[in-house]
């Protein structure tokens, strides 16, 4: 219900991360998620503008989800985005529309292609925005990326610590997909002192598991995970039982699982999270 906090008022929490609609049309939108209301869900945590393309505003869709589904969300707040003035007016209206909780991040960087169009703003930097973020009266919460590709581990958790020292609040993970990555990510936060959720990105298809590792930074998926989507007969029951793994795994280390369905395939979450009940 709207009045608790998405996090810090819940001994384990499962949210669901949203894209929003790339358009003024967010009725699917609604209908895909109104349609969880059997599952145990306990918000929504909202992307802005994902990948650095544009979509329609996620303060809006936060509103409209605590609205017409009755649970908090929380709001992905950029550097990238917005100067200092339009941040602030953010952050003030968020509250103002009764919102709690913000995420904040740097943003995914603009392809370079879009470069001669789209600038990027960066007018605060990470730890300024949380500053203003704790200002404006939001439980404020910063990413983890272990940077495990360029075995930039102990960057990442001195990073982790300046943002806990700039104000953060809690914590979300990038997602793991095994015993082992879930414990690496459960030892590198211990020391932060915040709430720890933990990202629950459900792999779809070979070709899916096999970008993830290879492109996306930050998440590595384990070769035996990787072989696993490729010998199944049906690679998205493969995907989801993972994820059902992976929830197991964050219920025991974390205080929560922000679970990413890919692609916009919300109807995975019954059989993710019916069969972890």
């Amino acid at each position: 219900m709207i009045g608790h906090n998405i996090i810090r008022d819940k001994e384990f929490s499962t949210i669901i991360e949203v894209v929003p609609p790339a358009g003024p049309k967010v009725q699917p939108l609604l209908g895909s998620l109104e349609s969880l209301a059997p599952l145990v869900v306990d918000g929504f945590s909202v992307a802005t503008n994902p990948v650095a393309k544009p979509r329609m505003s996620a303060m809006a869709v936060c509103s409209i989800l605590q609205q017409r589904t009755r649970r908090p969300a929380v709001l992905h707040c950029t550097t990238r985005d917005h100067n200092r003035l339009s941040l602030q007016g953010l952050l003030w209206g968020a509250r103002a529309l009764g919102l709690e909780t913000v995420l904040i991040t740097t943003g995914d960087f603009v392809a370079l292609g879009d470069r001669a169009a789209t600038t990027t703003v960066r007018d605060v930097d990470l730890f300024g925005l949380i500053a203003m973020a704790r200002e404006a009266g939001l439980y404020t919460g910063v990413v983890f990326d272990p940077f495990l590709e360029t075995g930039g581990l102990d960057r990442a958790v001195g990073h982790l610590t300046a943002k806990a020292q700039a104000g953060a609040q809690f914590v979300v993970t990038q997602p793991a997909y095994d015993e082992a990555g879930a414990d690496l990510l459960a030892e590198a936060t211990q020391g932060c002192g915040l709430p720890v959720v933990m990202g629950i990105l459900p792999l779809r298809t070979p070709r899916h598991a096999d970008f993830l590792n290879d492109k996306v930074s930050g998440i590595v998926v384990p070769a035996a995970v990787r072989e696993a989507m490729h010998q199944a007969t049906d690679s998205v029951r493969e995907g989801n039982a993972n994820a059902r793994l992976t929830l197991k795994l964050a219920r025991e280390r974390f205080a929560g699982a922000c679970i990413m369905p890919p692609f916009d395939h919300y109807e995975i979450l019954f059989d993710i999270l019916e069969n972890t009940l």
